[in-house]
């Protein structure tokens, strides 16, 4: 049986990279930072990897949880914005930034026994 959580992933994913930027249309006016991720394959790549994963936990978390998601992912874009067009900076943060999705990730996805009780 196929596992529903790779589903919703590979369904999003296929998504993402019809519209060729996870996050935003490259087609319209961008700020820097956008300019650079539209360009640049590895950017793109990590903002649709980054994106993805934002909205699969978006709607597996619940409300108190989603909301504080919400609220780093805006400071996270801030951070983004200032970086302007340094792929290195934008990538030190897309990196960051998918490493705490996945740690949020990993503190929902384990058995009740390694939870309860403790």
């Amino acid at each position: 049986m196929i596992n529903k959580k790779l589903v919703i992933f590979l369904f999003l994913l296929t998504e993402l990279q019809i519209a060729h930027a996870a996050s935003f249309d490259c087609r319209q006016p961008l700020l820097p930072d956008e300019k650079e991720i539209c360009s640049s394959q590895e950017l793109n790549d990590l903002d649709m990897e980054m994106s993805v994963k934002y909205h699969w936990l978006s709607g597996v978390l619940g409300m108190g949880a989603r909301g504080e998601m919400s609220d780093d992912q805006q400071n996270w874009l801030q951070k983004r914005h200032k970086c302007g067009s340094d792929t290195t900076c934008l990538t030190k943060h897309y990196r960051q930034r998918i490493n705490e999705l996945n740690e949020i990730y990993r503190a929902i996805n384990k058995p009740v026994s390694s939870v309860v009780g403790k």
